[in-house]
């Protein structure tokens, strides 16, 4: 198995719109109100990505990685400097989601570990991240990476297909960078 992280490109706008789609659907079935899943639209989202590329990475501190698995389209992850009024100084990674079908297989650890080292080489020695309550395979997963939670939550608000705002509880973890990862 060869699993590579590269840097994402506007032209990879359809595959994290497709990855974050798919993800969404089957990582939290059960979790989110299915009119928040049944809602999501790929195709549209990849549009609009497209189209505020520049807005989205205007700060240089921030990327998307894409990781392959083989030459074929298995994972997404995004990071930056912190949106927590509280952790001004931290950086944060938004986002690492591996296709269903590569769940197990190494994905969202190289895209981790490759998030951890761009933000520790832009400076941040402390970064965090949300994790969706109940959500115990990624809270496991991060845990498993030196990620503990620190106690802050939040609540997330998505619209459905219903019309309804439906909220979505999120706890956040924190890690210092300088810590060594933990050995899988």
């Amino acid at each position: 198995m060869t699993v590579t992280v590269r840097t994402a490109l506007r032209d990879d706008a359809a595959s994290i719109a497709r990855v974050r789609t798919e993800t969404w659907r089957a990582a939290y079935a059960g979790l989110i109100d299915e009119a928040v899943l049944a809602r999501m639209d790929p195709a549209a989202e990849a549009v609009a990505r497209a189209s505020r590329w520049e807005e989205l990475h205007a700060d240089p501190r921030g990327c998307e990685l894409i990781a392959e698995h083989d030459g074929r389209l298995a994972g997404w992850a995004a990071l930056g400097p912190s949106l927590d009024a509280d952790l001004p100084d931290d950086g944060q990674v938004y986002a690492v989601y591996a296709l269903p079908e590569f769940w197990s297989r190494g994905i969202g650890h190289a895209l981790l570990v490759e998030a951890e080292a761009r933000l520790r080489a832009v400076g941040w020695t402390h970064a965090h991240l949300w994790v969706l309550e109940g959500n115990e395979r990624a809270a496991a997963f991060y845990e498993a990476h030196g990620w503990r939670e620190d106690g802050a939550t939040m609540v997330d608000e998505r619209r459905g297909t219903d019309g309804r705002v439906h909220p979505m509880l999120e706890r956040r973890r924190v890690r210092d960078l300088g810590e060594a990862i933990p050995p899988r």
